[in-house]
């Protein structure tokens, strides 16, 4: 099953870097991720976000407020993922 990510933001240029930098953190570890970017404010608060952007990983919200650089979220993204196989 992928990683689910889920970018909360407005569309700000923060959510936006997020959103760049995931994705290139996912493809860098080699991840089978789905990313999404979620814009809605009800939904963002929902999942108890008050600050944005947010970076929220298989349901948990690992990131708010701030744009980690991509070498933080592949830490963050590796260190969620099964051992590898094979």
């Amino acid at each position: 099953m992928p990683t689910q990510l889920l970018v909360l933001g407005t569309g700000c240029a923060k959510c936006n870097a997020l959103m760049q930098f995931a994705e290139q953190a996912a493809r860098e570890l080699g991840l089978d991720y789905e990313i999404r970017k979620v814009t809605d404010l009800n939904q963002i608060a929902a999942l108890g976000v008050m600050m944005t952007p947010a970076l929220v990983v298989d349901g948990e919200v690992k990131v708010t407020g701030k744009v980690p650089s991509v070498a933080e979220l592949k830490a963050m993204l590796s260190k969620n993922q099964s051992p590898a196989q094979g």
